[in-house]
This record gives C-alpha cells, structure tokens and sequence, in this order.
C-alpha cells in the first residue's frame, strides 16, 4: 500500500468550508454550519489540526477545545479522515501531532465522546491512551433517551489521563 504523504498544521479561517464538506464526507460524524467550522478553524485553532494532501486538498482535521474549569484537558470533538485516506494511519498521526503541541501548554488529560458501536474511534483513542502512558475511565455523559429525545446514540465520555509518556512522535505523514 503507497501512503499519500500529508502536512500536519494548525488550521486557518479559510479551512472552514473545506472543513464542512469533509466531515459531510465522513458519515456517521454529526454536521455543524459552515460558520461554526470556520469558527472551529479560527478561535480554535490552537487545540485543532488540519491534514492537507500536497495539491492543498484537506483530508484529515481533528477539532478539541480546552474546557474552561479544566485548563489541563484537551476535549476532542470530532475527528475527521477522508475515505480515501482511511488505514494509512491519519487518525492517530494527527492526534499524536496534536496532543504533543497542547502539552507544551499544560495539558496532560484527554476527553473525548464516542458512541456506543463505533469500534474505529473507540480503537484509535484506546491506542493513544497506551502510548501515552494514561490511564481511562469511561461514563454515559449525554444519554440517548435524556440528552437526545431519542434521536441520537448515547455519548459516552472517555477521560484519560495524566499522561505518563511522552507523545510519540507520527512517522514522517
């Protein structure tokens, strides 16, 4: 298998549309607007990060935030990867990347929301608590009947941390 090589970066305000169309790209992930994407892409830039293919096309982007009362926390939103570039690995380079950026600013915890069934997201944080070095728990956090009106799958919370390892750093994306 060839791997189409990548840049790792921090996201502009200009991402935002292109942000849009890829997680429309990549079901089951939950849609936002367009000015919410250029929203994530501009005031949360810092705690997010952009994968582009060398002809400028964006292919992968995880968004996070640091909650307000947990300054030491990055909570992933969302993590996109275009299909075609699915098994290369992505998921885990980006989030790797990121992870290794926010530390430096004093974040040593990870949260993210997966529901329940959703094995690829559930594998790939799993991996990044083991190379981290973090301990995890787990917790329904927005449950599908309370939360959602029945409309959407529960959330669960996935808390890791501190982090005992250093980021490993992604092989050359």
């Amino acid at each position: 298998m060839s791997l189409t090589p990548v840049t790792l970066r921090k996201p502009e305000s200009t991402d935002g549309f292109a942000l849009n169309n890829l997680v429309e790209r990549c079901k089951p992930l939950d849609t936002n607007s367009v000015y919410c994407n250029l929203l994530q892409c501009y005031d949360f830039a810092d705690t997010a990060i952009a994968a582009e293919t060398a002809d400028g096309d964006l292919v992968g982007f995880i968004s996070g935030y640091r909650p307000p009362a947990r300054q030491d926390t990055l909570f992933v939103w969302q993590v996109a990867v275009d299909s075609r570039m699915r098994g290369q690995g992505l998921a885990l380079k980006m989030l790797l990347a990121l992870i290794g950026r926010v530390r430096a600013d004093g974040v040593s915890r990870l949260e993210t929301t997966i529901s329940p069934g959703n094995e690829a997201s559930e594998a790939l944080f799993k991996k990044a608590f083991r190379l981290l070095g973090a301990e995890y728990s787990t917790e329904v956090l927005f449950s599908r009947e309370t939360h959602f009106n029945g409309q959407h799958d529960d959330e669960v919370i996935y808390r890791a941390g501190p982090f005992t390892q250093s980021a490993p750093q992604p092989a050359q994306a």
